[in-house]
């Protein structure tokens, strides 16, 4: 991962931006020797964004199970035939 600092960025954004979309690898941009933000290209945001709506789509469904809040398929097809006709 490359890392730029803040000054860095705002003096060299398009040449850093350009890198950034040609290698896909994730900036961390620091201020005053600290972490302070990730710069990612647009779709790689936009793929981890739907894999964490994916993964939290699971841990909820995980936590129904647990919690025993679920349907038989034949009961969930019987609810669902209200909204099929």
């Amino acid at each position: 991962m490359k890392v730029e600092l803040v000054t860095s960025l705002k003096r060299h954004a398009t040449k850093i931006l350009a890198d950034l979309h040609e290698s896909k690898e994730a900036v961390l941009i620091t201020e005053h020797g600290q972490p302070s933000a990730y710069l990612v290209d647009v779709q790689d945001y936009e793929f981890m964004q739907r894999r964490l709506a994916l993964l939290e789509g699971l841990s909820r469904g995980e936590r129904a199970i647990l919690e025993d809040r679920t349907t038989s398929h034949s009961k969930a097809k019987e609810r669902m035939q209200k909204w099929l006709k």
